[in-house]
């Protein structure tokens, strides 16, 4: 793998040239701004780019477009914490990038040391990412294997008829699919709680946008809050979200535990709670991201009895959480991005009307 860093901060060219040396089969190009960057292109393409938004010269989110409109690279966005940087880093996800690090304005070199697992194995999964245009739509096609035993799920009661609920889950390039799935969805859907992969402090920058996109009311979970129609949550990028039921409603827990599946917070928390708590009124809905987080959690939904939906590799950035869970028995369904909105909508209706 060969990595371009562009930063016009020579500590953190140096901390993560340094980091990635430990890594065998992994090279590492530096740029001080994105016009030299170009350069380096031309003389070695990279596999993946670590890019800064706040540069001389040009900025890193003109970079980004440049870049994407004629020669597509997996970009990985390492911004600030707070303030404007978030922003910034929500819109260069708009426009092409595949993930964001953090960055924090203090002690970045033992940051980003502190930070290394997470930063290489980031770095990764976005080199193999499929950047510029997605496939074709393509064939709806259930699909039904095999479910792996790892012991029955059964909600926790009698559920009323109103307790329809939707959970979705995401990583590498999961931001734009999560706000394309959202922006499908009508005023009335169901209550929907999303875990995307994402660094603390982003996530509620992620939620104020897609609230401004959708027509469904979004924005970052609070501990104990209630789950209602037409609103979705998504998990702090520092805490899982968990849906629990009391009586015959829904409320978001948040919990400070240790990561699970390597991450924090986590799909499988997510869909293992939900899981227990809503059993056959739930829809679960995995999308593109690398590795397995979730596999097991949409195991655990189609043994509840839930509606189990995998977004297509055609129309993945990185067909990874999807393929685990599908090679581990927990999908009902497999569609593309384009069309997972409508399924989940279906199910919820005919849940209604059955019961």
């Amino acid at each position: 793998m060969h990595v371009l860093v562009v930063d016009d901060s020579a500590v953190v060219r140096t901390a993560v040239t340094q980091i990635l040396a430990t890594q065998g089969d992994v090279s590492v190009a530096t740029a001080a701004d994105p016009l030299l960057a170009l350069r380096k292109i031309e003389t070695r393409r990279p596999d993946v780019i670590l890019l800064d938004l706040a540069m001389p010269n040009m900025d890193g989110l003109t970079f980004l477009k440049r870049l994407m409109a004629s020669d597509p690279i997996p970009v990985v966005v390492c911004s600030a914490l707070v303030g404007e940087g978030t922003q910034t880093a929500i819109r260069a996800l708009e426009h092409g990038a595949v993930d964001v690090v953090a960055k924090p304005q203090l002690g970045v070199r033992d940051f980003l040391a502190d930070s290394s697992g997470t930063l290489v194995e980031t770095l990764r999964a976005a080199s193999s990412a499929r950047v510029g245009r997605i496939g074709p739509v393509g064939p709806i096609g259930p699909i039904g294997p095999p479910i792996r035993p790892i012991g029955p799920i059964r909600p926790i009661g009698p559920i009323p008829v109103t307790g329809t609920i939707i959970a979705a889950g995401a990583s590498t390039g999961g931001t734009e699919a999560i706000r394309e799935f959202l922006e499908r969805m009508p005023a009335n859907t169901p209550p929907i709680a999303i875990v995307q992969h994402m660094p603390e402090g982003f996530t509620a920058a992620f939620a104020r946008r897609l609230d401004a996109l959708s027509a469904m009311e979004v924005r970052e979970a609070r501990d104990g809050e209630p789950f209602t129609q037409g609103l979705a949550l998504i998990a702090p990028g520092d805490r899982h979200l968990l849906v629990r039921r009391r009586g015959g409603a829904y409320y978001a827990e948040l919990s400070d535990g240790p990561p699970v599946s390597r991450h924090k917070p986590s799909v499988d928390v997510l869909f293992r709670s939900v899981a227990h708590a809503a059993g056959a009124h739930a829809t679960g809905v995995i999308m593109t991201g690398m590795g397995d987080d979730g596999a097991d959690g949409m195991v655990a939904l189609r043994q509840s009895g839930a509606f189990t939906l995998a977004q297509n590799e055609a129309t993945c950035i990185v067909f990874g959480m999807p393929k685990e869970a599908i090679a581990r028995g927990g999908i009902h369904s497999v569609l593309p991005l384009q069309r997972l909105a409508d399924a989940a909508l279906a199910f919820t209706s005919a849940n209604r009307r059955d019961r």
